[in-house]
């Protein structure tokens, strides 16, 4: 998705061996996420041999959220139990983490997280 956003104009298509390639990942894992995430409609894909991937908005409109609702839907979710004299108390803890998890990803777009990491880097 980073990727994508850096290279997003709204009408440039990333062919997925270059996607793969630029991220060091296997393209036969790649293309796993990315069929999730195109039906979670983040992304748009276009078939042929010109084919590829890009973003069904603009970066600024995409939140990590929602990308990982997309790719790993069960992360955010509460699964302690509350049996036994502490589980009340734990699934609490889990709730709020979760809860302020979840507020954190939305409040982060992937422009901003393309943006990061971009400051020049110093060595001494």
């Amino acid at each position: 998705m980073a990727q994508l956003a850096k290279l997003y104009d709204g009408r440039t298509i990333t062919r997925l061996e270059e996607l793969a390639q630029r991220e060091a990942v296997s393209a036969n894992f790649l293309v796993q996420i990315l069929n999730d995430l195109r039906r979670a409609g983040v992304i748009e894909s276009r078939r042929g041999k010109a084919g590829g991937y890009l973003l069904a908005r603009p970066p600024e409109a995409i939140s990590l959220k929602e990308i990982v609702d997309a790719v790993e839907p069960s992360l955010l979710s509460i699964t302690t139990h509350s049996e036994g004299e502490s589980g009340n108390a734990v699934r609490q803890i889990w709730k709020t983490i979760s809860e302020h998890t979840q507020a954190q990803l939305e409040s982060i777009d992937l422009k901003q997280l393309t943006e990061r990491g971009n400051e020049p880097m110093y060595y001494i």
